[in-house]
């Protein structure tokens, strides 16, 4: 046992770390691709839809946007089949197969339309990892007091792949820190664009992830399929009192997912507005997630021992006004320490939201249960960069007031609808025996 989750947990977090950085490497790498001129949008730039004009800006929101769409609506459709078929490791090894295969063919294409098809075939793969990934986690632990930790864990190493991979991603494309230029690398005597070498980066940690969890990860023994037949989502708590509180926790991290998403489709006209360079806004970009890798562990646990509820409402306590600030401040490092506090409220969120859907999952529902939140995170990313490339045009600070105004309603929804799972008076479970 390492860093006190069980190992298998450990194999699942870095094998996410990996898919995550490959992952995180495309949404900084494929607005540039696209606006650098080696994909064709001639005839697409200024033509309407439904009545609206398609901007260069709008058409790298979709194409950021697709992967979370479809990633987001295969999630309840994969999470139910891992319960029923009691298979989760088949599922997730299918799904990192279908990354890098897609993730590998961005070279190859150059029309608009062709990225499109390809970042849909990333979205199916994700659909397929990401619910079966969660659920095992959510398997592994032996009782209440130990998941809030495991997903602490287990969030931590995805976002430190997630948060640190838009980092690298503009230093790989422009061959350093503070060059704004693409540039061209020597390999063996083979010329590879700085795009390309990015490409190769996120298939590459599509390799890892799945050498990693074909050696290291096995479907839990007692995984019974009691999933039932019907994919609706309860809307309605069982009692008819309120609405059900995994349905709210979904709705919740949407809205926090869609305030992260806000930021992607903005590069140009943040830097434009703040005087910076795209090294910058990646460390602005990934402020969230590094704020998440420093707090995401203690908080899940600590959700252990004191109950989940008290962080998910501190955490949009302070969500809503980081969120703001972002559309208001003048100032890079401002900018920076605005993200960095949202990172804060996240990781308020994140893993008590994900432990207390686990604590109400029934035995074999793990799957069904989570891909409710993690269908709704999905489809905030997705979310995000469309609204913001539409609302930015009715003024700069307009994406984040929405954003901010979204946070509120989750605070109100959390704090009527949501009850403890935790007996805080209960003792701390002892550790699980080490896994081979």
């Amino acid at each position: 046992m390492v860093l006190g989750v069980d190992n298998r947990v450990l194999a699942l977090a870095t094998a996410r770390m990996a898919d995550a950085l490959g992952n995180s490497f495309l949404i900084i790498v494929l607005p540039l691709y696209i606006a650098s001129g080696q994909i064709t949008l001639e005839g697409i730039v200024g033509g309407e839809l439904l009545g609206f004009v398609l901007t260069e800006e709008f058409l790298i929101g979709l194409v950021l946007s697709l992967f979370g769409f479809l990633n987001s609506f295969g999630q309840p459709f994969t999470g139910r089949l891992s319960d029923r078929t009691s298979k989760r490791k088949v599922y997730i090894l299918s799904g990192l197969v279908v990354f890098g295969v897609a993730s590998a063919a961005y070279p190859f294409v150059s029309s608009y339309w062709a990225i499109l098809l390809v970042r849909a075939f990333q979205g199916i793969g994700a659909a397929l990892t990401v619910p079966v990934t969660v659920a095992l986690v959510n398997d592994y632990a032996t009782s209440n007091q130990e998941r809030g930790g495991n997903f602490g864990v287990f969030n931590t190493f995805r976002l430190i792949g997630f948060g640190f991979g838009p980092i690298v991603a503009g230093a790989v494309v422009t061959g350093g820190f503070g060059n704004e230029r693409v540039v061209t690398y020597d390999v063996l005597g083979t010329m590879v664009s700085g795009f390309d070498a990015a490409f190769s980066i996120a298939v590459l940690g599509a390799v890892v992830s799945f050498g990693l969890v074909s050696l290291l990860v096995t479907d839990p023994e007692d995984l019974e399929a009691e999933a039932g037949d019907d994919l609706a989502i309860a809307v309605r708590s069982r009692d008819g009192s309120g609405l059900d509180p995994v349905f709210v926790l979904g709705v919740a991290t949407l809205f926090m997912a869609l305030t992260i998403a806000l930021y992607a489709t903005l590069q140009a006209d943040i830097n434009s507005r703040l005087g910076q360079g795209s090294t910058l806004f990646g460390l602005q970009f990934s402020a969230v997630v590094i704020a998440n890798v420093f707090f995401q562990v203690p908080i899940g646990r600590l959700s252990d021992e004191y109950g989940r509820r008290p962080f998910l409402l501190a955490g949009f306590v302070i969500l809503v006004p980081s969120v703001f600030l972002q559309g208001i401040v003048l100032d890079p490092w401002l900018m920076l320490g605005a993200r960095f506090l949202q990172g804060v409220g996240v990781a308020c969120v994140f893993a008590p939201a994900l432990a207390l859907a686990g604590d109400l999952a029934g035995k074999g529902q793990s799957g069904t249960q989570l891909s409710v939140l993690t269908m709704a995170f999905g489809l905030g990313v997705a979310l995000g960069p469309l609204a913001s490339g539409f609302l930015v045009s009715f003024g700069f600070v307009t994406p984040f007031a929405f954003g901010a105004g979204l946070g509120v309603v989750a605070l109100v929804l959390v704090f009527t609808q949501v009850e403890e799972t935790i007996d805080t008076g209960a003792a701390p479970a002892s550790d699980p025996a080490p896994q081979d």
